[in-house]
């Protein structure tokens, strides 16, 4: 299979660190771009998601809540009203600081 030269053009900075990578991954960065072209095209698509940050904070979020609603299930406390859950939010921040006072206190 004959060769060919690929040029890609990107921040300085970014080569600088990308090459470093590759050095402790003890390869270069052309054979890690063959890697990443072998693997697009046996994969037929990009070998990782691609996604915005606006994205991913929002996917986070909701495995955050989906994590509470599991751990309120868990501990029986799925079925408190909003009175009983501002009850122990107060409850928490009333020991929080008792142990914030006796810590500078030490």
């Amino acid at each position: 299979m004959g060769q060919t030269a690929f040029t890609v053009r990107m921040d300085a900075e970014i080569k600088k660190k990308f090459d470093e990578l590759c050095k402790d991954f003890g390869m270069s960065a052309n054979t890690a771009f063959n890697i990443f072209a072998r693997a697009v095209i046996k994969q037929e698509r990009i070998p990782f998601e691609v996604e915005s940050e606006k994205q991913a904070i929002a996917q986070r979020a909701l495995e955050a809540i989906e994590r509470c609603r599991r751990d309120a299930q868990v501990n029986g406390t799925s079925e408190m009203s909003m009175e009983e859950i501002d009850e122990e939010i107060r409850l928490y921040r009333e020991e929080r600081r008792k142990r914030l006072v006796e810590d500078v206190q030490k």
